[in-house]
């Protein structure tokens, strides 16, 4: 599997691009977030310091891995009760895919979608 890097560098002749896996987290999140049905992120992924303190992350509910030249993504999502959770789960692999290879210029032969819960509306 890929290894951790906090920057995925992209060599060409004028010299060298440095992307943050942060960036590309942020990316990926932000298209989830425009799929219908999704309705956020579980609140028990990830126990890191922010998340204990109550403050919310840009990229929260996604994990990069990189292989090389490609980028594999996790993605942990809500579902709102009522969507098609296969449905909506393909609509994250598409978005997420198309806008971290637009944005980037690198591949995302992968998206893992988890489907941690089902969200009711709030009466």
């Amino acid at each position: 599997m890929g290894e951790n890097r906090e920057y995925i560098t992209r060599s060409d002749e004028k010299g060298s691009i440095n992307i943050s896996e942060d960036v590309i987290s942020i990316i990926a999140a932000a298209a989830i977030q425009d799929v219908p049905g999704v309705d956020g992120a579980p609140n028990t992924l990830g126990n890191d310091i922010a998340g204990f303190l109550g403050k919310k992350s840009a990229s929260r509910g996604v994990k990069i891995r990189i292989d090389e030249e490609a980028i594999v993504v996790d993605a942990y999502i809500m579902v709102h009760y009522g969507y098609v959770i296969s449905d909506v789960a393909k609509d994250v692999q598409n978005a997420v895919t198309n806008s971290v290879e637009a944005m980037t210029g690198l591949t995302v032969p992968e998206v893992n979608v988890h489907v941690c819960g089902i969200t009711f509306d709030k009466e």
